[in-house]
């Protein structure tokens, strides 16, 4: 097992074989680092964390720590983290309270930046990028394929929806719909994201789309309520649409504006 001799990893850590530890490292008891995955120097994996397959964890980042919240009182939260995620330099997640699911979860494919932070109770689905300096508070929702670029902000309880961008330094108050584009501090929507929408494979109808939904959301003053009766129909035959209308039946403390 590649580990470096200065490393120090608990008897009772659960690490397969063929994981790569740094020099300097700490790795806690009730840890478990799955195949494939590499530890750079100087990180520290503690609590009960879970790490899956094939992730690269850089050095000076910190997983699994307790969470920075006054209510909790040591007990034996989770973190859990799937496959081929990379998490660079200084990067921080803690694990979750029994205040709410009692997990942070990160889901696969995921780039965290050096200095973002993922806060307690936190669920991250797939393929998203937090560029340096994002941070998400206590119980934040991030769907799939998101982008937050550097130094974005998104406020506790609050969700993003399946490929929204939020750009340089957005300040995320409320919850962002499925694909929109959002930018300033508070952050306010700014059309859809339609460049990403074709890189992942959307046809032009489904941008077009999800472009009428936008419009029906943001342009036409129907109040929220009303642009969820106004989508169900183009719901059904638009997977774009489906999944904004899903974000906006999930916003329990209202969207951007």
């Amino acid at each position: 097992m590649p580990i470096d001799p200065s490393a120090q990893v608990h008897p009772e850590a659960d690490v397969a074989d063929d994981v790569d530890i740094g020099p300097f490292s700490v790795i806690g008891p009730h840890v478990k680092i799955g195949a494939g995955t590499r530890v750079g120097p100087h990180v520290v994996i503690s609590g009960h964390t879970t790490i899956g397959r094939d992730n690269q964890i850089f050095q000076f980042v910190s997983l699994g720590a307790e969470p920075q919240h006054r209510v909790y009182a040591g007990e034996p939260t989770r973190l859990t983290i799937g496959d081929r995620n990379t998490f660079r330099e200084y990067c921080s997640v803690h694990r979750g309270t029994v205040i709410d699911q009692s997990e942070t979860i990160i889901g696969d494919d995921n780039l965290l930046m050096a200095y973002t932070h993922v806060a307690h109770d936190c669920v991250l689905g797939n393929g998203i990028t937090m560029a340096n300096g994002a941070s998400l508070a206590g119980h934040v929702r991030i769907g799939d394929f998101c982008i937050l670029a550097g130094f974005a902000l998104v406020y506790q309880f609050r969700r993003v929806g399946t490929m929204a961008f939020l750009a340089y330094c957005s300040g995320v108050q409320q919850d962002v719909p499925a694909f929109v584009r959002s930018a300033g501090a508070p952050a306010v929507p700014h059309g859809v994201n339609s460049v990403g929408m074709r890189r992942r494979g959307y046809t032009e109808e489904e941008v077009t789309a999800a472009k009428r939904a936008y419009r029906t959301i943001y342009r036409s003053k129907l109040r929220l309520e009303q642009a969820r009766e106004a989508l169900r129909e183009p719901a059904q035959s638009s997977e774009a649409v489906r999944l904004m209308l899903e974000s906006l039946e999930q916003a329990e403390r209202g969207i951007i504006r």
